[in-house]
């Protein structure tokens, strides 16, 4: 797994498209594994700081849980059409997928969340195994899907 800032020095345009796909929009979707192996969509923010990519929760929360038991994770930035009559307008959107391990240092929880009403909150790093950026092409006659997978490198695919 990689860090957000390796995965940054892996392949930086990538990174930067998908970090700016999760800063467009505040609410991201998380997908976690519930304690029977089925899947749970959850709404999440996220936050990038200190070379991390972070997510935090409610104690106690569903998410959080299934979090504690599985790591494994998956996050979508959201997208939007800014002109429904032109699907070519769209901006595109990032997924990335990786491990959500909760950090627990009390010093690293206060930057983070910082607040007495965050005190008991769940705070995870997010460890990236995937990263996947999704957008139409310049001529506007497909999708353009550049991934990035750990130990792989950046790929691009075409597809009309």
């Amino acid at each position: 797994m990689a860090t957000w800032q390796e995965f940054e020095q892996q392949a930086p345009e990538l990174a930067a498209r998908v970090r700016a796909a999760f800063d467009a929009h505040v609410h991201k979707t998380m997908a976690t594994l519930r304690k029977d192996g089925s899947p749970r969509i959850s709404g999440t923010e996220v936050r990038f700081a200190e070379g991390e990519l972070w997510l935090g929760s409610m104690p106690g929360a569903l998410k959080a849980r299934d979090l504690l038991r599985d790591p494994r994770v998956a996050l979508h930035s959201g997208s939007a059409v800014p002109d429904e009559s032109d699907p070519g307008s769209w901006p595109g959107d990032a997924k990335v997928a990786g491990r959500a391990l909760e950090v627990r240092d009390p010093e690293v929880h206060s930057r983070l969340l910082p607040g007495p009403e965050f005190a008991d909150s769940h705070l995870f790093r997010v460890d990236l195994t995937e990263a996947v950026t999704v957008r139409v092409d310049m001529a506007r006659e497909g999708l353009v899907i550049d991934s990035w997978h750990e130990g792989r490198g950046v790929k691009s695919v075409f597809r009309k």
